[in-house]
């Protein structure tokens, strides 16, 4: 059986098929999004995980999202709307201390290192907007160049130079180097230099020593010019209904419960998909929200080149972090932090070694006994989440990798109890507050939201799988070794994270014809 045909499929709701497809309908395309959950948003969705309890089941903090992206859509028009902005980050280590870093202010640091950190913060905020403009279209073709692409990367040049001499130096210097050394120069606590580090490996396979930290850390940077995160009102599945109902005014439609399970070809070109009812739907183009290795799963092996299906296999989208979420009976206590700052981004970590020995424990195959963690408590703020009186923990907990040597059915409870261990030290008395508990690890998310190798960026965000390189040579401008196959997800330029930009560009390189190089 054969569908109408449409002008383009979309596969996947998440922020970036919903941003394309948005796009692509309002050239005047006919263009359906197919989904195979029941509600958009992929990784960023809300869900109920206890019995009066909703959760954002992966991302739940929002730094990232494109500016330009929520006025040309008109996200907040459509329902976008925040319970909290510029959050605070405040640094727990288990012992007493605390550090707060408010935008450029810190609390608990000595003067000379508020001093570094401000130079720090103006120096990496410049080199992030530099990248923003990177980011924020299609990468310029650095072969076979047309007029376009020659003054893009004339204006990528000049951007660069405008930097001035000294902070084009030290860009240049630290821009494929690991973030500890850069933060042990510069600085002197310890809690500052981890939290720091943090924000260069969450959600990669790395720690503070590995290569391409400090490019990961500017990656995370984009378009927050300073400011703290968001908690999205509704949880981050608002944010995904937002995407949706822009896709659907612009013209596209969404239909929910449809998993594709073959991308069809016709004369060696995309020619529409085939769902897992075993229905057809026929059409021209194809625009893959998926990650890279299910997208080329969909089309198969045997209609692909040899040397580019070897390029996607070692294409690194190892996950190594998990997510824990916990119905509470009551607001938890931190010891020395001020309750009203209960609702701020709070870090579980002591030192930059701390972290590093956590992540050794990733690297062959093992699940740290003292996770790293990431903690929100959203219902500070958003109390529609939780019964009245009854709060929400969510936190983001490294190093919990994809391959666990002693395997996952054995694995998980220990892992949750090194999670709970840790909260525990942090919030005394937390564990008897626990109401329900769940943890997400890697497989799960490959199980539930079809991301290979449970990857929150669909893969590394490093210099190699960065910029003109992402995801790999024969697919780094949307268009693909297939006629008609275009990506749009996480695994394409710029990379991961609540941006909103894979889409959009995926869109205009579409509607300007390029193909694959």
């Amino acid at each position: 059986m054969t569908d109408a045909a449409y002008d383009a499929l979309v596969v996947g709701a998440g922020h970036n098929g919903l941003a394309c497809a948005a796009y692509l309908a309002r050239s005047g395309r006919k263009v359906l999004v197919l989904e195979a959950g029941e509600q958009p948003g992929g990784l960023a969705a809300t869900r109920e995980f206890a019995d009066g309890f909703r959760v954002s089941a992966a991302a739940h903090l929002l730094n990232m999202l494109s500016p330009e992206l929520v006025k040309d859509l008109a996200l907040e028009r459509h329902g976008l709307a925040y319970a909290a902005r510029n959050l605070k980050t405040v640094v727990l280590p288990g012992d007493g201390r605390q550090l707060v870093i408010d935008g450029d202010r810190l609390a608990g640091a000595s003067a000379s290192d508020q001093a570094a950190f401000a130079e720090f913060q103006r120096r990496m905020r410049r080199y992030a907007k530099v990248l923003n403009r990177f980011c924020a279209r299609p990468f310029p073709r650095l072969t076979e160049r047309r007029g376009r692409d020659n003054w893009l990367l004339a204006k990528l040049a000049w951007d660069v130079r405008t930097l001035g001499k000294a902070d084009m130096r030290e860009l240049l210097r630290i821009g494929a180097i690991n973030i500890h050394d850069v933060v042990e120069e510069k600085f002197e606590n310890p809690l500052l230099k981890a939290a720091l580090s943090m924000d260069a490996v969450l959600g990669s396979h790395m720690g503070p020593r590995s290569p391409n930290t400090v490019y990961a850390y500017l990656h995370r940077h984009l378009n927050d010019a300073g400011a703290g995160s968001a908690l999205v009102k509704g949880g981050m599945g608002a944010l995904g209904a937002a995407f949706a109902a822009a896709a659907e005014a612009s013209g596209a439609a969404i239909r929910y419960r449809q998993r594709v399970t073959r991308i069809d070809l016709a004369d060696c070109r995309a020619a529409g998909v085939t769902l897992a009812d075993g229905s057809a739907i026929a059409a021209p183009l194809v625009v893959s929200n998926a990650d890279l290795k299910s997208t080329f799963r969909l089309v198969g092996p045997l209609n692909l080149d040899a040397g580019f299906v070897r390029r996607v296999h070692n294409f690194r989208a190892r996950g190594v972090t998990a997510k824990l979420h916990l119905a509470l009976d009551g607001l938890p206590e931190f010891p020395g932090l001020d309750p009203t700052d209960a609702g701020s981004r709070l870090l579980a970590a002591a030192t930059m070694d701390g972290i590093e020995g956590a992540f050794n424990h990733a690297k062959y195959g093992e699940c740290s006994p003292e996770p790293i963690m990431e903690i929100s408590i959203p219902t500070v703020h958003d109390d529609s989440l939780a019964p009245p009186g009854k709060h929400v923990l969510s936190a983001v907990a490294q190093y919990a990798p994809y391959t666990l040597k002693a395997g996952w059915p054995a694995g998980r409870e220990a892992f949750m109890r090194s999670c709970l261990g840790r909260l525990e030290a942090i919030s005394p008395g937390i564990g008897e507050r626990v109401i329900a508990a769940e943890l997400l690890t890697p497989p799960d998310f490959e199980a539930r939201f079809g991301v290979r190798g449970g990857h929150w960026h669909h893969g590394e965000i490093a210099l190699d799988q960065a910029l003109f390189t992402r995801p790999v040579p024969g697919a780094n401008h949307y268009a693909t070794p297939v006629p008609g196959l275009y990506l749009c997800g996480a695994s394409t330029h710029p990379g991961g994270g609540l941006l909103g930009l894979a889409g959009r560009n995926s869109a205009k390189a579409i509607l300007s014809g390029e193909d694959a190089s």
